[in-house]
């Protein structure tokens, strides 16, 4: 089947509550869906979630490149994948909007050979638990949070950390002497400490049993980075420092950190997450599958990649859960009791819109 046109529209969400984390704070989403035709009939289903402190991208800007894609890829048969990849590669940057048409064409794919993508990728796993996330608040917010998550089945959470490095500490120990230790913490700093308050934080937190830390200090810092993982106690995760395969080698030279933290949207796609998972592997790293703020179709690709790749130890997919609307009508990702799973007898990613 041949690719005919990609259709997109912008999507506005509005959260449940104010999210706050190191480098802003949002009440709303704006994304853009993505569908993919083709001439056989089939319609591939994708979502671009872009970040301007991420990605470098706004909705407005991925809206701007998805039709010079479009002529990129406009008539190549969506099974000619590698031709697809190398065109969409030739445009530099723009990791959301090639994200977007790159599920779109894994969805196709998969609804083509009447198979999920997970099961393409070789499915490893049928479920995995996933954190749910605490953004940066009060001590007294942090404790209502947690409280209703874990109630909710909740198995992991992932606090947000950054601003005020005193503050963060305390609201760590306070989840730990209010509810003790039968559920994983993970945190987040998303670049907002030095070096040395970063390190002077990872010791503190030590005796709290934190699972990681992800991106301390700044994504252009690596000698930085790798400072702090020689020096910390707790496993460091890369986020914002790796986009793509070179990112990784180059933090791996310099043996800035322990593990990585893969988004769809960082790198491109279903198939570049797979790339890098497998050079991760080979450089003894663990890999989580992370996200941005998204509907169910982007967390629906990024659990598909997270239940097909054997070296996804870790899942970070919620970023749907904290939004009021849903623009997947039927199937796509289900949270349960702390874990994410898709339908497995529906092909592609599974999404109806």
């Amino acid at each position: 089947m041949r690719i005919e046109r990609i259709e997109f529209e912008i999507v506005e969400i509005p959260r449940r509550k104010m999210f706050v984390i190191a480098t802003g704070s949002s009440d709303r989403y704006t994304g853009v869906i993505v569908k993919l035709h083709t001439d056989g009939g089939i319609v591939g289903v994708g979502e671009a979630s872009p970040s301007r402190g991420v990605t470098g991208e706004t909705p407005e800007t991925v809206c701007a490149l998805l039709p010079e894609i479009e002529k990129k890829i406009k008539g190549l048969h969506i099974e000619e994948y590698e031709k697809i990849r190398e065109r969409l590669n030739s445009i530099k940057g723009n990791s959301a909007a090639k994200a977007g048409v790159e599920i779109a064409i894994n969805d196709a794919l998969g609804k083509e050979a009447g198979l999920p993508v997970a099961k393409l990728l070789g499915l490893y796993r049928e479920r995995i638990p996933t954190s749910i996330t605490i953004g940066i608040e009060s001590r007294e917010e942090t404790l209502k949070d947690a409280e209703r998550l874990l109630g909710e089945g909740a198995k992991v959470l992932k606090v947000k950390i950054g601003l005020n490095w005193m503050e963060d500490i305390e609201r760590l120990k306070a989840l730990r002497e209010r509810f003790g230790y039968g559920f994983r913490i993970r945190v987040d700093a998303n670049q907002g400490y030095s070096v040395k308050t970063a390190i002077k934080v990872v010791r503190e937190i030590e005796p709290l049993d934190i699972e990681f830390i992800e991106q301390p200090v700044k994504w252009y810092d690596v000698a930085g980075l790798a400072e702090v993982t020689r020096a910390s106690p707790i496993p460091v995760m890369a986020d914002e420092a790796v986009h793509d395969a070179d990112d990784l080698l180059k933090l791996a030279k310099a043996r800035a950190c322990d593990m990585v933290n893969i988004k769809l949207m960082k790198c491109g796609g279903i198939r570049e997450a797979y790339l890098i998972a497998h050079l991760a592997e080979r450089l003894g790293m663990e890999c989580m599958i992370g996200c941005m703020s998204e509907t169910r179709v982007g967390i629906s690709a990024g659990t598909h990649a997270a239940l097909g790749i054997k070296n996804i130890h870790y899942a970070d997919l919620d970023g749907h859960i904290d939004l009021e609307g849903d623009v997947v009508k039927e199937g796509g990702v289900k949270t349960e009791n702390g874990e994410n799973s898709v339908p497995m007898h529906l092909p592609g990613i599974g999404c109806g819109l």
